[in-house]
């Protein structure tokens, strides 16, 4: 039983790993980096635990109609994908995602 005791969440539960960008911080508590332990099937999932947590952020980072922001880049696990798409991708393990303001200027 103690060994059961010992144990935290984490090692029961696959970590999303939440990198949050510039001025999104704002919508964190400052928080750069956030963990949540979970096993969502897709990053839409992933990204509705984020929400429960930092309800702000998710109106800087979705429309009304839950489609990601044009100023807005989502990457998962380091990798690019349309911003039409990225919801679906699905997640298992260990995950990082993470949330960037787009860059513009000439």
């Amino acid at each position: 039983m103690d060994f059961v005791k010992s144990l935290s969440y984490d090692d029961w539960s696959d970590m999303i790993t939440f990198q949050i960008a510039g001025y999104l911080t704002e919508f964190t508590g400052g928080n750069a980096e956030i963990k949540l332990p979970g096993e969502p099937q897709n990053v839409g999932e992933a990204l509705n635990q984020l929400w429960r947590q930092h309800e702000g952020l998710r109106d800087r980072v979705v429309t009304e109609q839950g489609d990601v922001r044009p100023h807005v880049n989502v990457f998962v696990n380091s990798q690019v994908t349309r911003r039409d798409q990225v919801l679906q991708v699905p997640i298992a393990g260990d995950t990082e995602i993470c949330i960037m303001p787009a860059v513009s200027g000439g």
